[in-house]
């Protein structure tokens, strides 16, 4: 006779929406027990003792990831740098122009280079400055600021996609991990069924078909292998440059994982993205700067002063003769003439500028509302995929290969329905782990569509 003790679904001692899961959980081991006489199995039931709570030193959980990435991401480390460069401007813009400080040797002849021949000889030195029109340097400072400001808030922005892309990142892995773990136990299962066929067949109970069924379904699951290989291989190398390391360090994702499915409405998201979202913070300090270049651009049609002082040493004369020395201040200015076809145009560009900052932040809103709603759709889809499969369609599939599995030890039952029954099951339990991948990195894009950590309300 056939023990079969169904372990699927397991006892939980936490909430659905955050819980932490081995693999040991969804993967009870088949233990056969296979000889010309008799044909027997049991399944080992899957243990729910509490799981230990720490770490390999050698594994990379989700948070350590994040902090590693944080920490050492070029890409981010380069928005740091150019927001602290951004962030030194304001300043500059709003001081005064250097003065200027002249000397010059005025009237000497040529043809004997005597400072005392000539009474208009004479060695002058003089200061200036430029003196923009009133207001124009606060406006300038203004503009400089709230750009630093803008950019500060493009290195929190970052930080989001950042966070968004490891978190997807190592959840896929987590899930290729996981599939090539059932693909172990599922080879497991297949040879085991090669084995029971082959004693079948062997006593006279069973056909070669049989065996030969099963040995290409074992071949299949080894060519699934490879391709779940090849795309971990990949992963983990653009995985390792988000990390700031070698692309060829392995990474080891714990079989541990804690995650959570919480609830929210679609409405309540969108009524947070444009208080929360850096984007946005830095869409509307753009605009801030925008419309003060605005007001810069008008103030052009002012003009600019430029005064500065000056005296002159004259030399006595070849006779002794005292020569009086020469003292002169200067104001100039600009003339705006070309109003027309310079400051006019300027402030026509800046008004389009500041047309297209108010379109900008528009459309990203629009972009940003629509993929809530669409990413906020797929993970109620995920969630609910997810738990139908943990609590009706893998043990129904478990209950099933059962009974297909007790039927076929006494012939009742034909051996392709169990082998494709066991097929789906596999199935089945690789959906599971792919659509837990599914709903934590598509909470990672809300995450950082929205601007905060999602958790549950």
């Amino acid at each position: 006779m056939f023990f079969i003790n169904d372990s699927w679904p397991l006892p939980r001692n936490h909430p659905a929406w955050a819980m932490t899961f081995g693999l040991a959980l969804f993967a009870p081991g088949p233990v056969y027990h296979v000889s010309t006489g008799t044909i027997g199995m049991t399944w080992t039931e899957a243990s729910a003792e509490p799981l230990p709570t720490h770490t390999d030193e050698s594994t990379l959980p989700l948070n350590l990831a994040i902090e590693q990435a944080l920490a050492g991401n070029p890409g981010l480390a380069e928005i740091k740098a150019r927001a602290e460069a951004s962030a030194a401007i304001p300043s500059q813009a709003g001081s005064l122009p250097d003065p200027t400080v002249n000397f010059e040797m005025l009237n000497v002849p040529t043809r004997s280079f005597n400072l005392r021949q000539e009474d208009m000889t004479m060695m002058a030195m003089g200061i200036s400055q430029e003196l923009p029109f009133p207001g124009k340097l606060a406006l300038r400072e203004k503009i400089a600021a709230h750009e630093a400001m803008a950019a500060a808030d493009s290195v929190d922005e970052a930080r989001l996609r950042l966070v968004r892309e490891v978190k997807q990142n190592w959840w896929q892995l987590f899930y290729y991990d996981r599939a090539l773990n059932l693909l172990d136990e599922t080879e497991r299962v297949f040879q085991q069924l090669i084995d029971i066929s082959q004693a079948k067949y062997k006593v006279g109970k069973g056909t070669q078909q049989e065996v030969l069924l099963t040995q290409l379904e074992l071949s299949k699951l080894k060519d699934e292998r490879l391709g779940l290989t090849s795309m971990r291989h990949a992963l983990s190398a653009r995985f390792n440059a988000l990390l700031d390391r070698s692309p060829e360090q392995p990474v080891r994702i714990p079989a541990l994982a804690e995650f959570k499915l919480p609830s929210f409405t679609e409405s309540a998201l969108q009524d947070k993205v444009l208080q929360i979202r850096p984007l946005f913070s830095q869409h509307r300090k753009m605009l801030d700067a925008a419309t003060a270049k605005v007001e810069l651009a008008k103030r052009d049609f002012y003009p600019d002063f430029t005064v500065g002082a000056g005296y002159a040493f004259r030399q006595n004369t070849q006779a002794g003769q005292t020569r009086s020395d020469f003292a002169g201040v200067q104001l100039s200015m600009n003339v705006p003439i070309y109003a027309n076809r310079k400051q006019a145009k300027a402030v026509d560009q800046r008004q389009s500028e500041l047309l297209q900052e108010h379109y900008a932040l528009q459309d990203e809103h629009h972009k940003i509302r629509a993929e809530i709603a669409v990413k906020a759709a797929e993970y109620q889809h995920a969630k609910e995929k997810l738990l139908l499969l943990e609590h009706e369609i893998i043990p129904q599939a478990q209950q099933t290969v059962n009974s297909l599995l007790a039927g076929y030890q006494v012939s009742q039952n034909n051996f392709s329905d169990l082998l494709r029954t066991q097929q789906s099951l596999f199935q089945y339990q690789a959906q599971y782990w792919q659509a837990l991948s599914n709903t934590q990195q598509l909470l990672a894009e809300l995450s950082a569509e929205v601007g905060e950590e999602l958790s549950h309300d």
